[in-house]
């Protein structure tokens, strides 16, 4: 595969080369032959020696394992947003009926069955992104539903053996209508099995949940947002193609962290939405208030994306007792799993909280700088993204996805409507029916009998030869004259909105805000104006 084709991230391609020429490099200062053991071909005795060339052999293992990495492993899709292990669990556990409704199993139980069927990578690197998916404080729109111990931002979770899991019902919009011919399926690493290549996701789940990934020479960090922000933008830009970056912003400000917190720095915002590359810095929520009678304090009630309080209190104790920060008294960490993030810093007397607070946002992890470098697949290969490009693929797959569920729905509606046509024949003369089957010596005459008398086509008599004779009797006229209007009325429809591609856009962007309706909460993340 050629590097150059890869696409914008031309820094990541110099990496692969550099470190191509480095292996280059040691198989010529030894030797440019070597010998191996081949298997035989056909003809050939067992165990062959042949000669190959070193450094070939090098750098075309490096590149198979360098794509391997970047396209099966480590970077997200951009129109799913999601790396192959965490399509395989939503996928697997839609397959094994884990749905929201549904009583939670075993997490054990999941990974086992994605890691026997789907992922053979083992079962740690399985539980770990099903964990995350899990986590309200990783994913600003989790995706999992666990019950147990999930862990913390200072503590890992519980073995697989003592936790649980289904669907949220937030996947549930991700893995729909994926047996609607909506998505292509490949062979699963035995052959044995299909699996998704991408899902349907009903909402851009990339930008709501983020996401981060190192694979050879490049990696990813993508930040979470708003899903009622993310979804508002894909909407005006659906309606506004040729929308600008600062229309979008206005939709979208800013990132949104499930820990929320006081985001500082919009110019870095903006250029990572223009580049897909940007940085910015993210403050803890505080509040200012008295904590004893005589002495005031800073109570820290959010923390900057993936900061634990623990290391927040390790730190500040560390450089009280150092002196490098003056006027702390004492720290006492309240946090817990129902109240959150509660950390009381007590000052001295005589101490301005506002001083002191300066030092901890400058020497203390209660501000954390943020780096966004949006690098994700399309169509296979790595590219650096901004917000509008993010927003143009989702799009683009999403319109693909409704077409070719809609014409999945217009044939199935239609061979029903062909089968309902074929029994409001039949039912008029049941009783011709009965006696042409049973007067037949086999099926094909009767099959032919049918056709002749009643004039169907070879689809709607054999289904009718096929339909247990209680059920066909059973039938009411109005019933399927119902049902046939229903059916052409669906079909109609369906040729409507397949009729052009505005109006599978406008279908998209009515199903958008149905999500956003479900699922969008308010934004958690402040963002700092300059004053």
């Amino acid at each position: 595969m050629c590097l150059n084709s890869w696409g914008p991230p031309a820094r990541h391609s110099r990496t692969l080369k550099a470190a191509l020429g480095i292996i280059t490099a040691m198989a010529n200062a030894k030797t440019v032959k070597n010998k191996k053991i081949v298997g035989p071909k056909p003809g050939e005795y067992p165990g062959k020696i042949v000669e190959i060339d070193v450094a070939s052999e090098m750098s075309e293992s490096f590149l198979e394992y360098a794509y391997s990495v970047i396209y099966s492993r480590a970077l997200p899709d951009a129109r799913d947003g999601l790396k192959p292990v965490h399509r395989r669990i939503l996928h697997q556990m839609a397959d094994m009926g884990l749905r929201p409704e549904r009583g939670h199993v075993k997490s054990a139980r999941v990974v086992g069955e994605v890691m026997g069927k789907l992922h053979p990578h083992g079962d740690v690197a399985i539980y770990d992104a099903l964990v995350r998916m899990a986590q309200p404080f990783s994913m600003r729109l989790p995706l999992i539903d666990g019950h147990g111990n999930f862990g913390s931002l200072d503590a890992g979770p519980a073995a697989m053996r003592y936790t649980e899991a289904r669907l949220a019902p937030s996947a549930m919009a991700m893995v729909a209508e994926a047996d609607e011919n909506t998505v292509d399926f490949g062979s699963n690493y035995d052959g044995q099995l299909l699996e998704p290549l991408v899902l349907p996701a009903a909402y851009p789940n990339l930008l709501v949940n983020g996401g981060s990934g190192i694979a050879v020479g490049m990696a990813t960090n993508m930040a979470p947002h708003n899903l009622g922000e993310v979804i508002a933008a894909t909407r005006f830009l659906i309606d506004n193609p040729n929308a600008t970056l600062k229309q979008l912003m206005k939709f979208v400000p800013g990132p949104d962290f499930p820990t929320g917190g006081q985001l500082v720095g919009s110019e870095g915002v903006r250029e990572a939405y223009a580049t897909g590359k940007g940085s910015f810095k993210v403050r803890a929520t505080v509040e200012i208030s008295k904590v004893t009678s005589r002495k005031m304090g800073i109570t820290v009630k959010e923390l900057p994306f993936t900061i634990g309080p623990e290391k927040v209190v390790e730190r500040i104790a560390d450089l009280a007792k150092a002196k490098k920060i003056q006027g702390i008294s004492d720290i006492i960490d309240l946090t817990d799993g129902k109240t959150g993030t509660n950390v009381v810093i007590e000052l001295k007397n005589g101490f301005e909280p506002d001083v002191v607070l300066e030092q901890l946002f400058r020497l203390t992890p209660m501000e954390d700088a943020f780096s966004i470098n949006a690098v994700a697949l399309v169509n296979g290969r790595p590219q650096t993204l901004g917000l509008k490009e993010l927003l143009q693929v989702f799009i683009a797959h999403r319109v693909e996805v409704v077409r070719r569920r809609s014409e999945f729905r217009k044939v199935k509606a239609t061979s029903r409507l062909i089968l309902v046509d074929g029994l409001l024949k039949a039912i008029i003369d049941i009783d011709k029916v009965i006696k042409i089957i049973r007067a037949s010596e086999d099926a094909t005459s009767a099959k032919g009998a049918l056709i002749k008398s009643f004039k169907l086509n070879d689809d709607q008599a054999t289904y009718i030869l096929d339909m247990p004779l209680r059920r066909l009797t059973k039938m009411s006229k109005l019933e399927l004259e119902s049902e046939q209007s229903e059916l052409s009325t669906a079909i109609a429809a369906l040729n409507a909105l397949l009729k052009s591609d505005e109006n599978i856009r406008k279908q998209v962007s009515e199903e958008l805000a149905a999500v956003s309706k479900a699922f969008a909460t308010p934004r958690k993340t402040l963002i700092l104006t300059p004053s």
